[in-house]
């Protein structure tokens, strides 16, 4: 078995490297897009280049953050029958050493970033601290692990509203909170039902019937706030209700049918009924709010 990064071919090694930033993953920073698509700037030049500046530096710090925890899991990784082999630290397809260096380069990106979107990167480095106390810390609190990951996504819509000069939007934020809570508590609903407490040590306080509590009780709130924020600040966008509700259901059908959800990302690229889904709600606020502002 392969357990060295010399044991790799070059090819190898760089697709690691790849695995190693989560590309796929950064599909959880189109949040940052969420205040553009709501002010009704979807189609402004200046406004849609400085949500996209802070969607990618939100890419290169969620990367970073990656790197960091497999480094700090390395060796329990390593003992996981699964992780051992798709984390390219773990499997030695990526050496410490280049793991290392990458992460520099991200950080040195991040602090030039500072001169071009200074608010941005503010809120970035809170997101960057709140996500090492995760690594460290906080990973191992029951309900604080939840509620940590889901106020990362809180931050990513706060720096997309920081990019456009925007307050961000309270109805945003709660709505986000709640959707986020939804997701983490299915993915540890998940986690805990394919693989019990082998894979983290926080899931042997949880169970099934509790995280499945939590994931009804936040997608129960996600659709209440935003349902609420629709009728009383934006009536235009009631068409796009329907489809929230649909992609709640088709996504809870997915990780009980599908067995699905361990990983939003990838349950949101495997099934085509939710792509579709989320590709119609973003069309439809486009449609309804072009030209509008808040």
């Amino acid at each position: 078995m392969k357990n060295t990064a010399t044991s790799y071919s070059l090819k190898e090694r760089l697709t690691g490297l790849l695995r190693l930033v989560r590309p796929k993953q950064w599909v959880k920073n189109g949040f940052v897009f969420a205040p553009l698509i709501f002010s009704g700037e979807m189609f402004n030049p200046f406004a849609f280049t400085h949500a996209l500046s802070a969607a990618l530096f939100f890419c290169v710090a969620s990367s970073a953050t990656y790197i960091i925890n497999d480094i700090h899991d390395i060796e329990p990784d390593r003992r996981h029958p699964k992780k051992s082999k798709s984390r390219p630290l773990a499997s030695g397809a990526v050496s410490k050493g280049a793991a290392l260096s990458l992460l520099m380069i991200f950080y040195l990106i991040l602090i030039l970033g500072y001169s071009l979107m200074p608010q941005v990167i503010l809120v970035i480095v809170g997101y960057s601290a709140l996500n090492l106390a995760y690594t460290f810390f906080l990973k191992h609190e029951p309900v604080i692990d939840i509620f940590t990951i889901a106020i990362g996504f809180v931050l990513r819509v706060i720096a997309g509203a920081v990019a456009l000069n925007l307050n961000a939007s309270s109805w945003m934020c709660v709505t986000t909170l709640c959707l986020a809570l939804y997701l983490a508590a299915v993915k540890r609903r998940q986690e805990l039902a394919q693989n019990g407490s082998d894979g983290r040590k926080v899931l042997e306080r949880y169970s099934v019937g509790l995280v499945d509590r939590y994931a009804e009780m936040s997608a129960t709130g996600a659709l209440l706030f935003y349902s609420m924020f629709v009728m009383s600040a934006r009536p235009e966008l009631v068409i796009t209700i329907p489809l929230v509700l649909y992609g709640l259901f088709r996504y809870w059908y997915v990780v009980e049918a599908l067995d699905g959800g361990e990983s939003p990302t990838d349950a949101l690229l495997a099934d085509w009924q939710l792509m579709a889904v989320v590709a119609f709600w973003i069309a439809a606020c486009v449609w309804a709010l072009s030209g509008l502002h808040l």
